[in-house]
């Protein structure tokens, strides 16, 4: 067996850290950037629940398993009714770190088990933290029209 993926990625936001963490918690910050449905639990073992966006609309689901607030915030990722990604079979760490009078966010998204998986989560991340980074500093990022390839 071959070893998952990992991608890594960091943004960095006009925002202080404690709002650009309630936009990761708060289902109805996320749904500024992301998803047309979300219900979160941000304690370890909470729900992390997040329905997508379009005719396919994919539901993510996963567990929290460290919440550390407007520091850290660590979960269990995977998509219903995926074969490749199922729910908790792949992990998405994200630190919040103080940096030139906004945040850093450093995000880690393990598990992942294919090279096209990688590519195609690259895709979404790319296209949902340019949102987030909108969103949270305060700019309107516009409707979320998804992603053209699905995950």
């Amino acid at each position: 067996m071959t070893e998952p993926f990992v991608l890594r990625r960091e943004t960095q936001i006009a925002a202080p850290r404690a709002t650009v963490f309630a936009y990761l918690t708060d289902p109805e910050k996320i749904l500024s950037w992301m998803g047309s449905d979300a219900t979160t639990e941000p304690h370890p073992g909470g729900l992390y629940l997040l329905k997508g966006i379009g005719p396919r609309a994919s539901v993510a689901r996963g567990a929290f398993r460290e919440v550390v607030p407007v520091h850290r915030l660590a979960y269990t990722f995977g998509w219903e009714g995926g074969q490749e990604v199922p729910p908790g079979s792949s992990l998405i760490e994200i630190d919040l770190i103080e940096r030139d009078g906004g945040t850093l966010l450093r995000m880690t998204h393990s598990g992942l088990p294919t090279e096209e998986q990688m590519a195609a989560h690259a895709k979404g991340w790319a296209h949902y933290l340019s949102r987030l980074t909108n969103a949270a500093a305060g700019c309107d990022p516009g409707p979320d029209k998804g992603i053209s390839d699905n995950m």
